[in-house]
């Protein structure tokens, strides 16, 4: 019998794949099926940026690269960064890496181990939670609340740390919410880290460029105090529509970033060549499509969210950010798991229990709404029909 490593047990999984090979499955058996389940942009990726990476299979970019990333791009992803934020960022300090998840992964194995404590956002990306069980450390989680518009509580955050506190991780705009931290919770997080010079921490903002209502992203970059312990996360993955190309960076603060190219070398060694020339047109390419597929979600926003309002027993709150709103289904007398069963089979809705994304997550459930406004509208009137079925029976 084989003797796998403890830590295998701990590990988890993120629910959004498995509701997918759930709802293919329905669907090549026949069932039409709307998916608003995957957290992936509908939009193709711009053909500029596919443009860049056929030009450099056929230039001939088909070996190693260096295992942080070419030095071009990483000299691209340092203006980017200045152009959004303001901020200088040194290239030696961007490590690029295959999706936004190796980030993750590479920062909770710095500083995950048993006896620590890492805290993270709940109702939050699942692979958070996952992987701080996987090192051993304890996960501490950091509720985020309705009644916040699912923004975290700098008071609430700050009351968490302990003298075994190694990493917080923070997430704005969010996943699985589209909720937005208020800035001046971010301004009151980052004056309060002042008393915990001990702490990293790492701020997910690979959904940074998709806001509404003309916010503008506070991204903790722009706090020079916190950069010598600062993880930045960012990619190209939600931004551009290149989920598949696996492309995600991060800014390091100084020897962490050898640290995690240390990683990448015994890890993935390098991320392909030609995705990476992709990832250099889009930053210094135009960004038009950018621009219209923000235009498009927020459509779809203001659509959904009114949507929801309407269905008995359910509520939404506006969401600022991403492309998912997370509404309250507690009124229906279901579980969250019960909905997201019931509206896929039945209704053939692809959506996601809240409490795939931890324990704050039950009575919510994750609606994404990167697919078209026809069939949203579709889905929201099928949603309305399921919940009058469930009553009439």
């Amino acid at each position: 019998m084989l003797q796998l490593a403890s830590g295998m047990s701990r590990l988890g999984t993120e629910s959004a794949f498995e509701v997918l090979a759930r709802a293919n499955a329905l669907a090549a058996a026949g069932k039409s099926i709307i998916n608003l389940g995957i957290g992936q942009p509908d939009f193709k990726t711009p053909a500029h940026i596919v443009d860049a990476a056929i030009k450099a299979l056929k230039d001939g970019h088909h070996g190693y690269t260096p295992a942080n990333g070419i030095p071009q791009l990483r000299e691209a992803v340092s203006a980017d960064l200045h152009r959004r934020h303001g901020v200088t960022v040194d290239p030696a300090q961007v490590v690029v890496v295959p999706g936004g998840k190796v980030t993750m992964f590479f920062a909770i194995l710095m500083f995950g181990e048993p006896g620590a404590e890492i805290i993270y956002p709940n109702p939050g990306f699942p692979i958070y939670e996952s992987a701080i069980n996987f090192t051993g450390a304890k996960a501490v989680p950091l509720p985020l609340l309705e009644k916040n518009g699912f923004g975290f509580s700098a008071e609430d955050l700050l009351s968490r740390i302990t003298d075994k506190t190694r990493l917080i991780i923070i997430n704005s705009p969010a996943n699985p919410t589209g909720g937005v931290t208020a800035d001046a919770e971010v301004e009151k997080l980052a004056k309060g880290l002042e008393k915990f010079p001990n702490v990293a921490i790492m701020s997910d903002e690979i959904y940074s460029e998709i806001l509404y209502e003309g916010r503008q992203h506070l991204s903790l970059l722009r706090f020079e105090h916190l950069r010598d312990r600062l993880i930045m996360l960012d990619g190209w993955s939600k931004t551009y529509a290149m989920t598949g190309w696996r492309m995600g960076y991060a800014v390091w603060p100084g020897k962490l970033a050898e640290l995690a190219t240390r990683l990448a070398i015994n890890c993935h060694s390098c991320v392909n060549a030609s995705a990476q020339f992709a990832g250099l047109a889009a930053l210094t390419g135009p960004k038009d499509d950018v621009a219209r597929m923000c235009k498009a979600f927020d459509e779809r926003r203001r659509y959904v969210v009114g949507a929801l309002n309407k269905l008995p027993g359910v509520s939404c709150v506006d969401a600022l950010g991403a492309f998912y709103v997370f509404p309250n289904i507690g009124k229906t007398g279901m579980t969250a798991k019960q909905v997201e069963g019931g509206l896929l089979n039945d209704a053939g809705v692809a959506t996601i229990a809240g409490t795939s994304f931890g324990s704050y997550g039950e009575g919510y459930l994750r609606v994404s709404y990167a697919n078209s406004l026809e069939n949203i509208a579709e889905a929201m009137h099928r949603f309305g029909d399921w919940l009058a079925k469930r009553k009439a029976a």
